[in-house]
Protein backbone atom coordinates (compact mmCIF):
# COMPACT_ATOMS: atom_id res chain seq x y z
CA UNK A 1 0.00 0.00 0.00
CA UNK A 2 1.18 3.50 -0.68
CA UNK A 3 1.34 6.11 2.72
CA UNK A 4 -2.11 7.49 1.42
CA UNK A 5 -4.03 3.66 1.11
CA UNK A 6 -2.42 3.35 4.68
CA UNK A 7 -3.95 6.83 6.14
CA UNK A 8 -7.45 5.69 4.34
CA UNK A 9 -7.68 2.48 6.21
CA UNK A 10 -6.27 3.72 9.63
CA UNK A 11 -8.95 6.61 9.39
CA UNK A 12 -11.35 4.11 8.03
CA UNK A 13 -10.87 1.78 11.10
CA UNK A 14 -11.34 4.29 13.14
CA UNK A 15 -14.21 6.05 11.82
CA UNK A 16 -15.88 2.38 11.79
CA UNK A 17 -14.77 1.73 15.68
CA UNK A 18 -16.14 4.70 16.41
CA UNK A 19 -19.52 4.15 15.01
CA UNK A 20 -20.04 1.59 18.15
CA UNK A 21 -19.36 4.51 20.42
CA UNK A 22 -21.62 6.71 18.69
CA UNK A 23 -24.02 4.43 18.74
CA UNK A 24 -23.94 3.67 22.50
CA UNK A 25 -24.23 7.26 23.39
CA UNK A 26 -27.22 7.95 21.46
CA UNK A 27 -29.22 5.01 21.03
CA UNK A 28 -30.97 5.19 24.73
CA UNK A 29 -32.32 8.71 23.79
CA UNK A 30 -33.45 7.48 20.02
CA UNK A 31 -34.05 4.43 20.05
CA UNK A 32 -32.18 1.80 17.71
CA UNK A 33 -34.47 2.29 14.62
CA UNK A 34 -35.15 6.33 14.50
CA UNK A 35 -31.20 7.27 15.42
CA UNK A 36 -30.74 4.56 12.02
CA UNK A 37 -33.08 6.37 10.63
CA UNK A 38 -31.26 9.59 11.32
CA UNK A 39 -27.60 7.91 10.21
CA UNK A 40 -29.50 6.76 7.12
CA UNK A 41 -31.19 10.05 6.32
CA UNK A 42 -28.39 12.21 7.11
CA UNK A 43 -25.80 9.72 4.79
CA UNK A 44 -28.07 9.61 1.99
CA UNK A 45 -27.98 13.63 1.59
CA UNK A 46 -24.48 14.07 1.74
CA UNK A 47 -24.11 10.91 -1.14
CA UNK A 48 -26.54 11.92 -3.07
CA UNK A 49 -24.97 14.21 -4.82
CA UNK A 50 -22.33 11.50 -6.08
CA UNK A 51 -25.75 10.86 -8.64
CA UNK A 52 -25.86 14.08 -10.42
CA UNK A 53 -25.49 12.97 -14.31
CA UNK A 54 -28.43 11.28 -15.82
CA UNK A 55 -25.95 7.78 -16.39
CA UNK A 56 -26.09 7.58 -12.73
CA UNK A 57 -29.63 8.56 -12.24
CA UNK A 58 -30.77 5.92 -14.92
CA UNK A 59 -28.54 3.23 -13.21
CA UNK A 60 -30.37 3.87 -9.43
CA UNK A 61 -33.76 3.35 -11.79
CA UNK A 62 -32.83 0.21 -13.79
CA UNK A 63 -32.13 -1.14 -10.26
CA UNK A 64 -34.05 0.38 -7.86
CA UNK A 65 -35.39 -2.86 -6.50
CA UNK A 66 -32.00 -4.24 -6.17
CA UNK A 67 -30.86 -1.34 -4.26
CA UNK A 68 -34.07 -1.28 -2.29
CA UNK A 69 -33.20 -5.30 -1.26
CA UNK A 70 -29.50 -4.82 -0.51
CA UNK A 71 -30.34 -0.80 1.11
CA UNK A 72 -32.17 -3.78 3.53
CA UNK A 73 -30.66 -6.35 4.18
CA UNK A 74 -27.17 -4.70 4.40
CA UNK A 75 -27.85 -1.59 6.35
CA UNK A 76 -31.56 -1.25 7.45
CA UNK A 77 -31.41 -4.49 9.43
CA UNK A 78 -27.94 -5.17 10.67
CA UNK A 79 -27.60 -1.33 11.46
CA UNK A 80 -31.05 -1.45 13.86
CA UNK A 81 -30.07 -4.91 14.92
CA UNK A 82 -26.30 -3.88 16.36
CA UNK A 83 -28.10 0.12 17.49
CA UNK A 84 -30.19 -2.71 19.56
CA UNK A 85 -27.31 -4.63 21.02
CA UNK A 86 -25.66 -1.40 22.23
CA UNK A 87 -28.53 -0.25 24.36
CA UNK A 88 -26.98 -3.42 26.41
CA UNK A 89 -23.64 -4.47 25.17
CA UNK A 90 -20.52 -2.75 25.68
CA UNK A 91 -18.96 -0.92 22.06
CA UNK A 92 -16.14 -2.65 21.99
CA UNK A 93 -17.82 -6.05 22.75
CA UNK A 94 -20.32 -5.05 19.82
CA UNK A 95 -17.63 -4.94 17.44
CA UNK A 96 -15.28 -8.34 18.56
CA UNK A 97 -18.42 -10.07 17.52
CA UNK A 98 -19.37 -8.08 14.53
CA UNK A 99 -15.89 -9.01 13.39
CA UNK A 100 -17.17 -12.36 12.30
CA UNK A 101 -19.09 -10.60 9.20
CA UNK A 102 -16.87 -12.41 6.64
CA UNK A 103 -17.32 -15.85 8.34
CA UNK A 104 -20.85 -15.65 7.19
CA UNK A 105 -20.15 -14.05 4.24
CA UNK A 106 -17.77 -17.09 3.39
CA UNK A 107 -20.52 -19.93 4.56
CA UNK A 108 -23.09 -18.36 3.12
CA UNK A 109 -21.45 -18.41 -0.31
CA UNK A 110 -20.80 -21.53 -0.40
CA UNK A 111 -24.37 -22.63 1.07
CA UNK A 112 -26.62 -20.76 -1.71
CA UNK A 113 -24.08 -18.95 -4.20
CA UNK A 114 -22.25 -21.77 -5.11
CA UNK A 115 -19.49 -19.54 -3.97
CA UNK A 116 -15.74 -22.78 -3.30
CA UNK A 117 -14.72 -23.03 0.35
CA UNK A 118 -12.33 -24.24 1.03
CA UNK A 119 -10.78 -26.82 4.21
CA UNK A 120 -8.96 -23.96 5.66
CA UNK A 121 -12.10 -21.92 5.63
CA UNK A 122 -13.86 -24.33 7.73
CA UNK A 123 -11.41 -24.83 10.66
CA UNK A 124 -11.14 -20.67 10.38
CA UNK A 125 -15.03 -21.09 11.05
CA UNK A 126 -14.74 -23.41 13.74
CA UNK A 127 -11.80 -20.84 15.58
CA UNK A 128 -13.76 -17.93 15.26
CA UNK A 129 -17.05 -19.02 16.28
CA UNK A 130 -15.36 -20.58 19.26
CA UNK A 131 -13.42 -17.26 19.39
CA UNK A 132 -17.09 -15.61 20.00
CA UNK A 133 -17.83 -18.09 22.47
CA UNK A 134 -14.93 -17.20 25.03
CA UNK A 135 -16.16 -13.88 24.40
CA UNK A 136 -19.65 -14.46 25.88
CA UNK A 137 -20.02 -17.85 27.38
CA UNK A 138 -20.22 -16.28 31.01
CA UNK A 139 -23.23 -13.97 29.17
CA UNK A 140 -25.25 -16.25 27.60
CA UNK A 141 -28.42 -15.53 29.44
CA UNK A 142 -31.66 -15.78 27.70
CA UNK A 143 -33.98 -14.73 30.47
CA UNK A 144 -36.10 -11.64 29.67
CA UNK A 145 -33.47 -9.08 29.25
CA UNK A 146 -30.27 -11.50 29.43
CA UNK A 147 -27.25 -10.33 27.70
CA UNK A 148 -27.63 -13.50 25.50
CA UNK A 149 -30.83 -11.89 23.52
CA UNK A 150 -28.56 -9.06 22.63
CA UNK A 151 -25.76 -11.26 21.17
CA UNK A 152 -27.52 -13.05 19.01
CA UNK A 153 -28.87 -9.60 18.16
CA UNK A 154 -25.60 -8.95 17.23
CA UNK A 155 -25.00 -12.13 15.21
CA UNK A 156 -27.77 -11.60 13.08
CA UNK A 157 -26.30 -8.37 12.01
CA UNK A 158 -23.49 -10.24 10.73
CA UNK A 159 -25.48 -12.94 9.31
CA UNK A 160 -27.24 -10.08 7.59
CA UNK A 161 -23.89 -8.75 6.28
CA UNK A 162 -22.72 -11.92 4.65
CA UNK A 163 -26.27 -12.24 3.04
CA UNK A 164 -25.65 -8.41 1.48
CA UNK A 165 -22.12 -9.22 0.49
CA UNK A 166 -22.90 -12.38 -1.31
CA UNK A 167 -26.32 -10.62 -3.11
CA UNK A 168 -24.40 -7.74 -4.43
CA UNK A 169 -21.39 -9.63 -5.34
CA UNK A 170 -23.55 -12.03 -7.61
CA UNK A 171 -26.47 -8.97 -8.38
CA UNK A 172 -24.76 -5.86 -8.46
CA UNK A 173 -21.07 -5.94 -9.55
CA UNK A 174 -21.91 -3.99 -12.58
CA UNK A 175 -22.73 -0.98 -10.74
CA UNK A 176 -20.62 1.99 -10.30
CA UNK A 177 -19.56 2.08 -6.63
CA UNK A 178 -21.10 5.56 -6.57
CA UNK A 179 -24.45 4.27 -7.43
CA UNK A 180 -24.01 0.96 -4.81
CA UNK A 181 -23.53 3.56 -1.89
CA UNK A 182 -25.88 6.46 -2.56
CA UNK A 183 -28.55 4.29 -4.15
CA UNK A 184 -28.59 1.99 -1.06
CA UNK A 185 -27.84 4.08 1.45
CA UNK A 186 -30.92 6.80 -0.10
CA UNK A 187 -33.01 3.72 -0.28
CA UNK A 188 -32.62 2.75 3.25
CA UNK A 189 -33.79 6.14 4.17
CA UNK A 190 -36.83 5.54 2.64
CA UNK A 191 -37.68 2.29 4.07
CA UNK A 192 -36.75 3.73 7.58
CA UNK A 193 -39.17 6.67 6.78
CA UNK A 194 -42.21 5.39 8.35
CA UNK A 195 -41.27 3.23 11.32
CA UNK A 196 -38.48 5.86 12.20
CA UNK A 197 -40.78 8.84 12.70
CA UNK A 198 -43.55 6.59 14.48
CA UNK A 199 -41.13 5.47 16.97
CA UNK A 200 -39.14 9.02 17.40
CA UNK A 201 -39.23 9.86 20.93
CA UNK A 202 -41.29 11.97 22.93
CA UNK A 203 -39.09 13.30 25.63
CA UNK A 204 -36.52 15.65 24.34
CA UNK A 205 -33.17 14.73 22.97
CA UNK A 206 -30.10 16.06 24.34
CA UNK A 207 -27.49 17.80 22.93
CA UNK A 208 -24.88 14.95 23.37
CA UNK A 209 -26.94 12.41 21.87
CA UNK A 210 -27.66 14.85 18.58
CA UNK A 211 -23.83 15.48 18.41
CA UNK A 212 -23.05 11.62 18.37
CA UNK A 213 -26.55 10.57 15.84
CA UNK A 214 -24.99 13.20 13.54
CA UNK A 215 -21.23 11.85 14.09
CA UNK A 216 -22.35 8.30 13.14
CA UNK A 217 -24.39 9.96 10.17
CA UNK A 218 -21.82 12.06 8.61
CA UNK A 219 -18.20 10.42 10.06
CA UNK A 220 -19.22 6.51 9.91
CA UNK A 221 -21.50 6.53 7.22
CA UNK A 222 -21.37 9.09 4.27
CA UNK A 223 -17.41 9.61 5.08
CA UNK A 224 -16.63 5.81 5.87
CA UNK A 225 -18.26 4.80 3.00
CA UNK A 226 -16.53 7.42 0.78
CA UNK A 227 -12.80 6.33 2.10
CA UNK A 228 -14.46 2.37 1.67
CA UNK A 229 -15.06 2.57 -1.43
CA UNK A 230 -11.93 4.80 -2.93
CA UNK A 231 -9.47 2.73 -0.84
CA UNK A 232 -11.28 -0.69 -2.92
CA UNK A 233 -10.49 1.35 -6.07
CA UNK A 234 -6.90 2.37 -4.92
CA UNK A 235 -5.67 -0.84 -3.42
CA UNK A 236 -8.52 -3.08 -4.32
CA UNK A 237 -10.29 -5.24 -2.16
CA UNK A 238 -8.06 -8.18 -0.05
CA UNK A 239 -6.29 -4.90 1.32
CA UNK A 240 -8.99 -3.18 2.35
CA UNK A 241 -11.22 -6.13 3.81
CA UNK A 242 -8.16 -5.90 6.45
CA UNK A 243 -10.02 -3.08 8.09
CA UNK A 244 -12.19 -5.86 9.60
CA UNK A 245 -9.11 -7.00 11.82
CA UNK A 246 -8.99 -3.35 13.13
CA UNK A 247 -12.28 -2.25 13.63
CA UNK A 248 -12.41 -3.93 16.95
CA UNK A 249 -9.38 -2.78 17.95
CA UNK A 250 -10.12 0.56 17.32
CA UNK A 251 -13.87 0.11 19.23
CA UNK A 252 -12.09 -1.64 22.31
CA UNK A 253 -9.77 1.15 22.60
CA UNK A 254 -12.17 4.32 22.42
CA UNK A 255 -14.38 2.32 24.31
CA UNK A 256 -11.41 2.06 26.88
CA UNK A 257 -10.80 5.79 26.37
CA UNK A 258 -14.25 7.44 25.99
CA UNK A 259 -16.86 4.84 27.98
CA UNK A 260 -14.10 3.47 30.85
CA UNK A 261 -14.94 0.29 28.90
CA UNK A 262 -13.24 -3.32 30.49
CA UNK A 263 -10.62 -4.90 28.69
CA UNK A 264 -10.42 -8.26 30.68
CA UNK A 265 -8.42 -11.18 29.32
CA UNK A 266 -11.36 -12.54 28.18
CA UNK A 267 -11.93 -10.21 26.26
CA UNK A 268 -8.31 -10.15 24.58
CA UNK A 269 -8.02 -13.75 24.10
CA UNK A 270 -11.41 -14.02 22.45
CA UNK A 271 -10.64 -11.21 20.43
CA UNK A 272 -7.03 -12.87 19.26
CA UNK A 273 -8.95 -16.14 18.61
CA UNK A 274 -12.16 -14.17 16.89
CA UNK A 275 -9.45 -12.50 14.52
CA UNK A 276 -7.05 -15.21 13.94
CA UNK A 277 -10.44 -17.65 13.05
CA UNK A 278 -11.65 -14.59 10.62
CA UNK A 279 -7.87 -14.56 9.15
CA UNK A 280 -8.14 -17.83 8.53
CA UNK A 281 -11.24 -18.12 6.81
CA UNK A 282 -10.77 -15.08 4.63
CA UNK A 283 -7.34 -16.71 3.58
CA UNK A 284 -5.32 -13.54 4.80
CA UNK A 285 -3.74 -16.25 6.97
CA UNK A 286 -2.68 -19.36 4.49
CA UNK A 287 -2.09 -22.68 6.20
CA UNK A 288 -0.24 -25.19 4.35
CA UNK A 289 -1.38 -28.42 2.71
CA UNK A 290 0.59 -30.23 6.19
CA UNK A 291 -0.97 -28.10 8.39
CA UNK A 292 -4.61 -29.39 7.20
CA UNK A 293 -3.87 -32.80 7.18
Amino acid sequence: MSAADTLRLILLSTLWGMSFIFMRVAVPEFGPVPLILLRMGVGALLLMPLLLGAHYLRLVRENAGRLLLLGLINHVLPFSLLALATTRLEAGFTSLINATTPIFTALLGALFFATPIQRQQYLGLALALFGVYVLSADRLDFALGGDGWFILAVLGATFCYGVAGNYARHHLSHLPVRVLAAGSTSASALILLVPGLLLWPEAPISGLAWGNGLALAVLSTALAFLLYFGLIASAGATVTSTVTFLVPVSALLWGFLLLDEGLSLQILLGMAITLAGTAIATRMIRLGRRALA
